[in-house]
């Protein structure tokens, strides 16, 4: 196997320590602070020329929302990194009982080509504050980002501990066919199909895996909402890095009313944000290859194109579309969509759009727009997803107060903020007793007898709060 004197070389570096002190690990994180701050114009460049992102898309997802995990990282690593003491029983009262923060050891981080340095970089800072070692695969798709980051990486990280590996899915393949001890997957489209391959890979070595998947959002729009700030927030989220977000509204869904109100207000939106030519905007980006373009444009043929729908497959541009009258057995709602197409499909009320969302595997968000706050807690109880954002798309996933992931096919696991540093954290329960007052622990032992049982349960039975024992 190729990679196995890699994975080889990694696995002695987390054996001889090296990655377990905190002075290491913040030296490691500030050095991707470093590269973040001196390489921002050749990622900036990088991404327009992979998928033509506008500056302003790039700099806020890939620059400063990664700056902000690793802020957040750097304030808080000492204290995630402490001992967690717990609650002990009688017979432990005088013991230590305590959660220790281990490293797995070599892990493995497997990124798409949507948001190419973001999507890297977010789960290697909670890999490297956990302590471990890590390698990291960047999207081949997206070939300007990945020869950057397998270039430019290697001169900020110690490059015993970790490495970047440039591999197509062939070599993918190979590479997980070694043993790691961690695997963290992100998708895009169709990612679930390549989630059960890594799936499958990881449970030949007993591995732990999350993954990061995807699926068709809804986007429920009620009749009592302002139309203008819903159009203009759906509009935002849907043709964001041209639609190409796992997070993206996919679809909505409104009664026939709603959708006559929202059409203006959607292409009101598009124009204010885009011109009346969407083409020829500086702030609008492209599709990343061809097989994806001619993905997406095959969807256009659902329902009716109210609002663009112009495509140029020389330059891979989809104009912002929205589609109307879409019905449930049209190409646009069989696979998530994940270009700039924003299907609207008919339901009578809220009970029919619940019922609707809750037929189909569980996505990795759901949002809700009215002006009824009992209206939006009614979808949040009633379906299941990995996020929700009520009233607006996209911004629940800039807290990294709040655990990203998916549920079911939409993925598995968490991250973001302390929760990436869990993920990649084994929560080792630890007790460790006095070695003397032996005969504190006479009641375990044999000859077993009726009087040791009932001191035995004194001892360390937990009671329901509020009873109380009758002697």
């Amino acid at each position: 196997n190729p990679y196995t004197g890699l994975v080889s070389h990694l696995r002695a570096a987390w054996l001889s320590g090296k990655t377990r002190p905190m002075e290491y690990r913040v030296a490691q994180l500030e050095a991707l602070g470093r590269f973040l701050d001196e390489k921002k114009q050749e990622i900036l460049e990088a991404t327009a020329l992979d998928m033509g992102k506008p500056s302003f898309e790039a700099y806020f997802t890939e620059i400063l929302l990664c700056k902000n995990e690793l802020n957040d990282t750097l304030n808080n690593l000492s204290h995630w990194m402490k001992d967690e003491r717990v609650d002990k029983n009688l017979v432990t009262q005088l013991d230590s009982a305590f959660i220790r923060k281990d490293p797995y050891g070599v892990v493995l981080i497997i990124a798409p080509w949507n948001y190419p340095i973001h999507l890297f970089l977010v789960p290697l800072i909670g890999a490297i504050a956990a302590g471990n070692c890590v390698i990291i695969k960047p999207s081949e798709t997206s070939k300007n980002t990945e020869r950057l980051v397998a270039e430019v990486l290697s001169c900020y990280l110690d490059n015993d501990c970790y490495a970047v590996v440039t591999a197509g899915a062939q070599e993918t393949t190979r590479l997980l066919e070694n043993k790691f001890d961690y695997i963290f997957f992100t998708g895009t489209s169709r990612s679930p199909s390549v989630g059960r391959i890594v799936m499958a890979a990881a449970a030949k070595h007993l591995t732990p895996v999350t993954l990061e998947l995807g699926g068709k959002n809804p986007c429920y729009v009620s009749d009592i909402c302002d139309v203008q700030n819903v159009a203009r927030r759906v509009a935002w989220g849907r043709f964001f890095n041209a639609g190409q977000t796992c997070i993206a509204p996919d679809y909505v869904l409104c009664s026939v009313e709603m959708q006559e109100k929202l059409m203006p207000a959607l292409r009101e939106a598009i124009t204010e944000f885009f011109g009346s030519n969407p083409r020829e905007s500086p702030d609008f980006g492209r599709i990343v290859g061809d097989k994806q373009f001619r993905r997406i444009r095959a969807l256009l043929c659902s329902g009716r194109v109210a609002i663009g729908g112009q495509t140029d497959e020389k330059e891979r541009y989809i104009a912002p579309t929205v589609l109307a009258d879409v019905l449930p057995t049209d190409p646009a709602m069989q696979e998530e969509i994940f270009g700039p197409i924003l299907p609207i499909v008919v339901v009578a009320n809220i009970d029919e759009a619940i019922d609707f969302i809750n037929a189909r595997p569980q996505p990795l968000a759901i949002y809700a727009f009215s002006c009824d706050s009992k209206v939006v807690n009614q979808v949040l109880e009633r379906t299941s997803s990995g996020g929700f954002c009520g009233n607006d798309t996209l911004m629940h996933v800039t807290l990294t107060s709040l655990p990203f992931g998916g549920i079911g096919s939409s993925g598995l696991g968490m991250y973001h903020g302390k929760f990436t540093f869990d993920t990649f954290t084994h929560h080792r329960g630890c007790l460790h007793r006095n070695m003397g007052l032996e005969t504190l622990n006479a009641l375990r032992y044999p000859p077993y007898g009726q009087q040791k049982l009932g001191l035995l349960t004194a001892t360390f039975e937990i009671k329901r709060k509020g009873m109380c024992t009758l002697l």
